[in-house]
C-alpha cells in the first residue's frame, strides 16, 4: 500500500468534518486588533475563544516594548541553540525572575510548551521509572508518555480513592525495578476549566514517595493571590516538585518554562532534546515577556478585572439554568445537549445572527451527543458582552431545547482546502 494512500485516507476523528468544515467551524480567520471585539468574515463578533486573560495582547506598554526590542534585536537574535551560541542575559534574567516568581530555585526557557512538557518527561523517565497521571491530562502530557517505556499508571480524573490504588501499584513497581515515581496532573483543566487537586495528592506523598509535576498553562498568570499559579492557590507551592507554565495564554505571548530544583533544571537543560536541538528563543519574545511578567506582578488589577468578568459570567449562565460543569477558573464550558451536526447549526447561528465567536467542541473531546461551547473570558471583556452573551445563549438553547437546529445537515459555510 502507497503511504500517501494511506494517510489521505485516514483523516481522524477531527478531519472527518474538514470538507464542511474547514475555513469556519475549524481554522476560522479572525481579524483586527487582538481584543474581544474583531472581526469575523468580515463581520464584527464578540470573541470569547481568545486565551488573552489579562488583556496583555495590545495593552500599549506590551505592543510599545514589542516593537522597541523588535527593532533593537530583529527576530532573527540570537542565531543558535542556546547551548551552542543562542544565550543571552535576557535569557537568563527572564529565567532567574521566572523562578523567583514561583518560589523555586531555578528555571529554564522553552520554545513551545507542547514541545517543552513532552521532553520534560522524555529526559525525567527512563525504563525503570513509573508515571502516574490523571485521566484528562493535555495531549502534550499524552503525547510525552508515549515515549516513557517503562510502566504508567492512569487515575480517574481528580478521583483521590482511585489516585491512591494507582500510587500503591506504582510503589510495587518502582520498588522492583529500583526506579522513581512521577505523578503529572494540571493546575487548570483546559476543557472542564476544574482545578487538579493538588493539595489532595499532596497528602499522599510523604507515604509513597513520589514527585509531582504540575501543568499549569491555564493557572499561570490567572489563579493565586499575585497569578503565581494553581499551587500558589491552593497554598502548595512548596510540594509542586516541578512547575510548568506558558506564555500563550496569560502572557499572550509564545514560548514556556519549567521551574524547579537547581539540580533538576541543570539536568533538564543538558537532556531537553526539543530544546538542546533547537534555536533559541528571539529576543523580541525573551524581552517583551520581561515587561509581560512584570506586568503580572506590579498590576493585580488586571487579574482582578478578569475575575469579575468571570463571575459575572459563570454566576448569569448558572442563573439562567446552563450546566458549567464543576470550573473553579475563567475557563467557561457550556454543556448542551445534541450531536456534532447540531453544534454546527448552533454555532453559525451564534455567528451568523447574534455576532458571537466562541469556540465548539464536540465528540471525542467530550462524550457524544454533548456540546460544548468554550468560552474563555478576560480582563478585555465588559459587563455588557457578559450580557449580550447570556442572552444569546439563552435564545440559542431555547431553540436547540425545541428541536430548531437540523440534525441531518452541517450548513454550507466551509472554504475550500
Amino acid at each position: 500500500m502507497d503511504i500517501f494512500d494511506k494517510v489521505a485516507g485516514n483523516m481522524g476523528p477531527l478531519g472527518q468534518y474538514a470538507e464542511q468544515g474547514f475555513g469556519y467551524f475549524s481554522f476560522p480567520k479572525l481579524e483586527g486588533e487582538i481584543s474581544s471585539r474583531m472581526h469575523f468574515r468580515g463581520k464584527p463578533v464578540l470573541v470569547w475563544s481568545l486565551n488573552n486573560y489579562l488583556g496583555l495582547a495590545n495593552h500599549p506598554e506590551i505592543r510599545k516594548v514589542d516593537a522597541e526590542a523588535s527593532a533593537q534585536f530583529g527576530l532573527a537574535a540570537p542565531m543558535g541553540a542556546r547551548m551552542m551560541s543562542g544565550q543571552t542575559n535576557y535569557h537568563e534574567q527572564l529565567e532567574c525572575e521566572l523562578a523567583a516568581f514561583e518560589n523555586k530555585e531555578s528555571a529554564y526557557l522553552l520554545n513551545y510548551g507542547y514541545q517543552g512538557m513532552v521532553s520534560i518527561i522524555d529526559s525525567m523517565l527512563d525504563r525503570h521509572d513509573v508515571v502516574v497521571y490523571d485521566s484528562e491530562s493535555h495531549a502534550c502530557i499524552l503525547d510525552g508518555l508515549r515515549l516513557h517505556i517503562g510502566k504508567r499508571f492512569v487515575f480517574k480524573h481528580n478521583d483521590l480513592e482511585n489516585f491512591e490504588t494507582q500510587i500503591v501499584h506504582a510503589r510495587k513497581v518502582a520498588d522492583s525495578t529500583g526506579g522513581g515515581i512521577l505523578v503529572i496532573t494540571e493546575g487548570v483543566f483546559g476543557m472542564p476549566g476544574d482545578l487538579g487537586n493538588l493539595k489532595g495528592i499532596l497528602q499522599f506523598k510523604d507515604k509513597y514517595g513520589f514527585r509531582l509535576l504540575v501543568d499549569d498553562a491555564h493557572g499561570f498568570g490567572t489563579m493565586g493571590s499575585t497569578g503565581a499559579g494553581t499551587s500558589q492557590e491552593q497554598m502548595v507551592m512548596d510540594g509542586v516538585d516541578v512547575y510548568f507554565g506558558t506564555f500563550a495564554k496569560a502572557m499572550a505571548g509564545i514560548g514556556a518554562f519549567v521551574a524547579s530544583e537547581r539540580r533538576i533544571i541543570k539536568a533538564l537543560t543538558y537532556n531537553m532534546r526539543s530544546q538542546i536541538y533547537a534555536k533559541s528563543l528571539p529576543l523580541p519574545i525573551v524581552v517583551g515577556s520581561l515587561k509581560r511578567l512584570d506586568m503580572i506582578r506590579t498590576h493585580p488589577e488586571l487579574r482582578e478585572k478578569l475575575w469579575v468578568i468571570v463571575k459575572a459570567l459563570q454566576t448569569g449562565l448558572r442563573e439562567k439554568g446552563f450546566n458549567i460543569g464543576k470550573t473553579q477558573s475563567p475557563v467557561t464550558p457550556v454543556l448542551l445537549q445534541g450531536g456534532a451536526i447540531e453544534a454546527t447549526q448552533v454555532i453559525a447561528d451564534l455567528r451568523e445572527n447574534y455576532g458571537i465567536f466562541c469556540s465548539g467542541v464536540i465528540y471525542p473531546v467530550v462524550p457524544k451527543d454533548v456540546i460544548m461551547l468554550r468560552l474563555i473570558p478576560t480582563a478585555s471583556h465588559t459587563l455588557e458582552d457578559v450580557n449580550t452573551t447570556i442572552a444569546a445563549f439563552a435564545e440559542v438553547k431555547k431553540k436547540l431545547d425545541e428541536g430548531k437546529y437540523s440534525k441531518d445537515t452541517i450548513p454550507a459555510l466551509a472554504d475550500k482546502f
